[in-house]
């Protein structure tokens, strides 16, 4: 199954997940100049990092809203973003938070689970109820596609809903995960997670501990570090023996070049050394 890839990709290459939401203002001036458009520009720099990280990460995450603002062209680069991933043997998650039901959501499904925007996993949300997981259960079934489900994220806002009490004394995301969870005992892998895993931010210290232990068979996508604030000690609350979730950076490995200002590393050497960093660090507090 996919999670069994993902699972062995952890082992093997870390927790980093690399966000590719590459914005052309985060590309440096020397290497935009390259190229005749911001399209351009950030396919190449894509490739660039790919090429580069490929073996120093278990995943890339592509955010398709920075490429849906560019129009028609961006699209473009976004498939060719997943295609250049997935064709060096590496694994995707398209972050696109769908959150609709049935015939809109299995046309959801269809778009990025087949044609030109393949990939391996995708971001949905929940919040509309489990009848907008049902239309992607298809492609579960088959073994060769995942799903991360919001379940608390890392944004200031998750307070506003995501930890409000229910009557029977749970908050939202936990009766939200509980369903969640149930679900994905049916398409566990040989590594013992779930193709259906969860999106669970490490802004949020207190409760981390208690979601690992709670959701002893889902795989966590850990948005939140570096840029927002997220921690290596929380990220520890929510892995299992070092596995068990993938930790996504996005502007911390592509912006990494303006720590490096004074020349000394190209933009790419700085991601690669971001990287390596950050899989030191979240090494180190899970020895």
């Amino acid at each position: 199954m996919i999670i069994d890839r993902l699972h062995e990709a952890v082992l093997n290459k870390g927790n980093v997940c690399v966000g590719l939401d590459t914005h052309y203002d985060y590309i440096p001036e020397g290497f935009k100049k390259k190229f005749n458009s911001p399209a351009e520009a950030i396919l190449n720099y894509n490739i660039s990092l790919i090429d580069a990280l490929k073996d120093k990460c278990a995943i890339f995450k592509v955010q398709i809203s920075y490429y849906e603002a560019l129009g028609l062209e961006g699209l473009k680069v976004y498939a060719e973003t997943l295609k250049y991933i997935r064709s060096n043997g590496m694994l995707a998650i398209s972050d696109i938070k769908r959150g609709d039901i049935a015939k809109t959501a299995a046309q959801y499904a269809k778009a990025h689970f087949e044609g030109d925007f393949e990939t391996d996993f995708i971001t949905v949300n929940p919040y509309m109820g489990m009848d907008s997981i049902e239309p992607y259960e298809e492609y579960l079934k088959r073994g060769d596609k995942g799903i991360f489900p919001l379940i608390r994220t890392s944004n200031k806002g998750a307070r506003d809903i995501q930890f409000e009490k229910l009557e029977n004394g749970k908050a939202v995301f936990e009766h939200t995960g509980d369903q969640i969870y149930e679900l994905g005992n049916k398409y566990l892998g040989a590594c013992g997670y779930s193709s259906i895993g969860g999106v669970v931010g490490c802004t949020h210290e207190e409760e981390s501990e208690a979601i690992r232990n709670r959701y002893k068979n889902m795989f966590f996508l850990i948005p939140g570090y570096g840029a927002q604030g997220g921690a290596a000690t929380v990220v520890n609350k929510l892995l299992h023996k070092g596995n068990g979730g993938v930790v996504n950076s996005s502007r911390g490995i592509l912006m990494a070049y303006k720590k490096y200002e004074n020349g000394e590393l190209n933009p790419i050497e700085c991601a690669v050394k971001e990287v390596e960093d950050m899989r030191k660090v979240i090494g180190d507090w899970n020895e």
